[in-house]
């Protein structure tokens, strides 16, 4: 299975990477990385000066100590979040498991869900497409609510369903069609294309 580890040579920047996108509000300085991680202190210096100097990460001093943080301006920053969601937490489970999940054609999270932000309450986390194994996706949700403290937001509608909602413009799918958002499953043109009844 493809994995972060395929793009980038050091494990070490994999935890990294992956601690500072599944917390993109928090700040660390150094011993917590290395503890968070479980790596070697000299080897989480030598990632985190390789962020700064990139500039994917950024730094300030508060008394003693150096904090590291994300950079969000960060020229491929969005796409380093949906890699991570991808190949982290629920979006690397959705992978692992996808055949005993059914046949699906589409997984897609929100672009809130993927920063690990709260959603409005009438929003939606994730929307999944195709013939689903419910009670294999119910398990999954719920080890993920608890890992997250908070209840995920689902749909789960059949590929015909999901046709029929594009073709009416109907503001539930709308909305993941035109906002940002990460494929964990499926193509993104083919979740987009709109397929328009014939005369």
């Amino acid at each position: 299975m493809s994995c972060l580890n395929d793009l980038l040579i050091s494990k070490v920047r994999v935890k990294v990477l992956e601690l500072f996108f599944k917390n993109p509000e928090e700040i660390y300085y150094v011993r917590e990385i290395t503890r968070l991680v479980k790596e070697e202190i000299n080897a989480v210096r030598r990632e985190l000066e390789r962020m700064l100097e990139c500039g994917l990460l950024k730094s300030e001093q508060r008394a003693n100590r150096l904090y590291y943080y994300l950079n969000k301006n960060y020229l491929y920053y969005q796409e380093l979040q949906r890699i991570v969601a991808k190949s982290t937490g629920l979006g690397k489970k959705i992978r692992r498991y996808r055949r005993k999940l059914g046949t699906l054609s589409f997984v897609v999270f929100s672009g809130t869900f993927i920063a690990h932000q709260t959603p409005r309450p009438d929003e939606l986390d994730i929307i999944f497409v195709g013939d689903v194994v419910l009670p294999e996706l119910e398990q999954l949700i719920k080890a993920e609510q608890v890992e997250l403290g908070r209840e995920i937001n689902y749909a789960v509608l059949s590929a015909d369903e999901f046709e029929f909602r594009k073709t009416r413009r109907d503001p539930f799918v709308m909305e993941f069609l035109y906002a940002v958002r990460a494929m964990i499953i499926g193509e993104e043109n083919e979740f987009v294309q709109r397929n328009l009844p014939t005369n």
